[in-house]
């Protein structure tokens, strides 16, 4: 198996991620996707701006509603120390790492624990999120394979480096996918190197074949963690 070359990613978020980013309603797990995602994506990039620029029109057309003294002197309090807490990246911050993620990466990826899990995948979880999705990274070594599964919950995907292929298509760094219940697929990595990407999984998959489905118990109960 052979990675084409392109320099942009040829899968997106749909519209309504999009949308939900711009007015910042998305939960964490999948605003980190949509950030990801954005790093690679002119296209997307110019779509958000549009966005941007129609949500602050409306904003304008709102009557300004009387606020106290009091509510102004704390939002700005807020602001200041939102100010003084940025801080440049630590030193020997991989510059592959997309910003979005290096409050969980402080060197690169491979200066991470990552936790074995067969003998093609590798995992780390960075967080939870309130809505009890798991955001993790997985690495799958070249030409390695994850079995075939379903889902029990919406999966976002963002290829943060190398490639891999389903029944549907290769996907190649900074390409979006949003997968369900309705979708059974076999991600394999291509043969040039390994493949990592960053997964949020709003609940566990399901694997499908005749002996590895024996594990599903034991899968929903680690996703519940």
């Amino acid at each position: 198996m052979t990675t084409a070359n392109h320099s942009s990613p040829d899968n997106h978020p749909p519209d309504e991620l999009l949308i939900g980013y711009s007015a910042g309603s998305l939960p964490l797990s999948q605003a980190l996707c949509i950030s990801a995602h954005l790093e690679h994506c002119n296209t997307c990039q110019r779509k958000l701006q549009r966005l941007n620029l129609v949500g602050s029109a409306l904003m304008q057309q709102l009557q300004p509603s009387p606020t106290s003294a009091r509510l102004k002197s704390s939002i700005l309090d807020q602001l200041d120390n939102l100010i003084e807490e940025q801080t440049p990246p630590p030193s020997g911050t991989d510059s592959s790492v997309p910003r979005c993620l290096r409050q969980f990466i402080r060197g690169g990826y491979h200066n991470l624990n990552w936790k074995r899990v067969s003998k093609d995948i590798s995992r780390i979880e960075l967080c939870r999120d309130n809505n009890g999705a798991r955001v993790e990274l997985l690495k799958i070594r070249p030409g390695g394979a994850v079995a075939t599964h379903t889902h029990l919950g919406d999966e976002y995907t963002v290829v943060l480096e190398g490639s891999f292929s389903d029944e549907k298509g290769l996907y190649q760094r900074g390409d979006f996918l949003r997968r369900d219940h309705n979708d059974r697929h076999t991600p394999v990595a291509t043969h040039d190197r390994e493949c990592i990407c960053l997964a949020v999984s709003e609940g566990p998959i399901q694997l499908t074949g005749f002996f590895s489905r024996l594990l599903n118990p034991f899968i929903r109960r680690t996703h519940a963690g």
